[in-house]
């Protein structure tokens, strides 16, 4: 049947939605709590001492390298970790068998397709879901944090230009700025005061947070260290650099804002109007239906719009 795969696409979307929905009401509240107040501050205000925040949050943060090596989980495992999401193998597996029942009776609902397909396509679905929804979130925590930077950067540079040392400006970032960054800070001026030299703090940040200006933060602090000069300019530079490139990236995006839209709506018009002719006329495709030619042409079909949806967005995707 030609309407069955938007129906399994409806059912993806579906599973997603129940993802985030599940995910705000279990953390909805402390994620309002952590939008007043970074998570590092609000676990000294319950009462916890330094040393013991520091090891909460770099178990968050960093994860369990272990993780990482489990086959399928650990890619999620990843992306949890760069949303901060604190999350184990255990719970990713129940997570999932929910989200694949969930999906295999929606499919048992409103598809006929048989049991085998019903089960991969449930497995599929679920996986699927979870994992786009995981990465979504990483990469949004990621944008906000590089978004935060060059104010955190100018921060340090008023710091730094009143006479403070360097771990006194980080201090002041991870007691001034909110979550993400305020916590990534807080880190690393919480392992400066047990000794941890300031370059290795950093590059544990570079690490565990794939961001490129981080990692030319952490190089102009490591040549300042060995080879001295003046930080507070070195960093304003930096900063300047940032805000340069971010005034750029927008241009480009208000720009191309048309030949986006337009290429969104020519990858998704013929899949709408496959939906409609579905909706206002369910037997239009009958005549032809029992023809030898008509599924292997529905697949090559799906097969095409999929492949333009793809060039169609690395056209529009310009990077800066």
């Amino acid at each position: 049947m030609l309407f069955q795969p938007i129906v399994y696409a409806l059912i993806f979307i579906g599973v997603l939605l129940m993802v985030e929905g599940v995910y705000l009401i279990v953390f909805g509240k402390t994620l309002r709590r952590e939008k007043k107040i970074n998570r590092r501050l609000s676990l000294l205000q319950e009462g916890k001492d330094t040393e013991e925040v520091l090891s909460i949050l770099r178990a968050e943060r960093e994860g369990k390298k272990y993780d990482l090596r489990i086959p399928i989980i650990g890619a999620m495992m990843e992306q949890a970790r760069l949303a901060n999401i604190a999350i184990t193998p255990i719970w990713i597996v129940v997570t999932l068998f929910f989200l694949m029942i969930a999906a295999f009776v929606m499919l048992t609902a409103f598809t006929s397709a048989s049991l085998p397909i019903r089960i991969v396509v449930a497995i599929m679905i679920s996986y699927g879901a979870l994992f786009i929804w995981l990465r979504n979130k990483a990469k949004a925590r990621i944008s906000l944090l590089e978004e935060q930077f060059p104010d955190a950067i100018d921060l340090m540079v008023r710091s730094l230009r009143v006479g403070h040392p360097i771990t006194a400006a980080i201090a002041i970032v991870a007691r001034e700025m909110p979550d993400p960054l305020g916590s990534e800070f807080g880190l690393i001026a919480d392992e400066a005061t047990y000794g941890m030299n300031i370059n290795d703090a950093l590059d544990r940040l570079t690490a565990r947070v794939p961001l490129p200006d981080l990692r030319f933060f952490a190089i102009a602090i490591n040549i300042q260290s060995t080879s001295g000069g003046n930080l507070a300019e070195v960093l304003d530079g930096l900063s300047k650099v940032i805000r340069a490139r971010f005034k750029l990236f927008r241009k480009v995006r208000a720009i191309t804002a048309e030949a986006r839209w337009s290429g969104w709506f020519l990858s998704f018009f013929p899949v709408l109007a496959l939906l409609m002719v579905q909706v206002v006329k369910p037997d239009y495709y009958d005549s032809v239906s029992d023809h030898p030619l008509f599924m292997p042409g529905a697949i090559l079909t799906f097969i095409l719009l999929i492949l333009n949806i793809i060039f169609m967005r690395l056209m529009v995707n310009i990077k800066v």
